[in-house]
């Protein structure tokens, strides 16, 4: 989901948000990127037959959301060469928390699904 986010940020940032503004490409892009998340976290629980207990569900979400979080910083501090204050205080720009509030809905991603799990007949 990182190198789908990153990927989809490129062209956000380099295309889109130039020509109309910074928190309507984010609007553009949030739902593409909540959409991919939901079929991936499915695909990916399916896969490793994730038991759908609400504990295993929010460690496994709570995993996903530190390693993007973690990633997200690594990128900031490596690349753009913010310090790690300057990276917290970005979630203070309307944008940037619209897209915090996107990786927690993420995080949550695995809980949802297994409470929206039908049993097994």
């Amino acid at each position: 989901m990182f190198a789908l986010g990153f990927a989809l940020g490129i062209p956000r940032v380099l295309m889109l948000a130039p020509r109309v503004g910074e928190l309507v490409a984010t609007l553009i892009e949030l739902p593409i990127i909540l959409a991919a998340s939901w079929f991936i976290c499915r695909w990916v629980i399916r896969r490793h037959a994730v038991p759908a207990d609400p504990t295993t569900r929010l460690l496994m979400g709570a995993l996903a959301f530190g390693w993007v979080m973690l990633a997200e910083l690594s990128l900031s501090v490596l690349l753009f060469g913010l310090s790690v204050q300057e990276h917290v205080n970005a979630f203070r720009d309307l944008p940037t928390a619209l897209g915090l509030l996107a990786q927690i809905g993420f995080g949550l991603m695995p809980w949802l699904q297994g409470s929206s799990a039908r049993p097994a007949s």
